[in-house]
C-alpha cells in the first residue's frame, strides 16, 4: 500500500514555523512531536522567511496575487476547453475508424 500524503493548513504550518523560530527546541524534537520530517520543517521555515516581507506590503502583494489567480483561472478555462475539443475529435476519429474498419 502507498503512503498517505498529509496536507497541513497554512495556519498549522505558521504555528510550527513560529515554534521553530523561537528556538526553544531543535528541529528534530519539533519534528518528532508532530511526526513531520525535519527536511519538511526546514522547507516551511525557508518559505516563511522568504515571503515574510509580504506581510508588510499586503496591498501590492494581494493585488499581484489576485491578478495571478485571474490569469491562472483563464488559462485553466482555456485548457479545459481545449481538452473538450480534443476529446470530441478523438471520439469522432474512433467512430470513423470503426466505420472504415467494418465497412459501414
Amino acid at each position: 500500500m502507498g503512503r498517505k500524503i498529509k496536507i497541513y493548513t497554512n495556519k498549522f504550518k505558521t504555528k510550527i514555523v513560529l515554534e521553530i523560530l523561537r528556538e526553544e527546541d531543535s528541529l528534530s524534537v519539533i519534528g518528532s512531536r508532530y511526526s513531520i520530517a525535519t527536511s519538511t520543517l526546514s522547507c516551511w521555515k525557508e518559505q516563511f522567511l522568504k515571503n515574510a516581507d509580504i506581510v508588510f506590503n499586503s496591498d501590492k502583494s494581494s493585488k499581484e496575487l489576485k491578478e495571478k489567480l485571474k490569469e491562472a483561472k483563464k488559462k485553466e478555462e482555456k485548457l479545459y476547453n481545449q481538452i473538450g475539443k480534443l476529446t470530441t475529435q478523438v471520439e469522432w476519429a474512433k467512430k470513423k475508424s470503426e466505420e472504415y474498419e467494418f465497412g459501414l
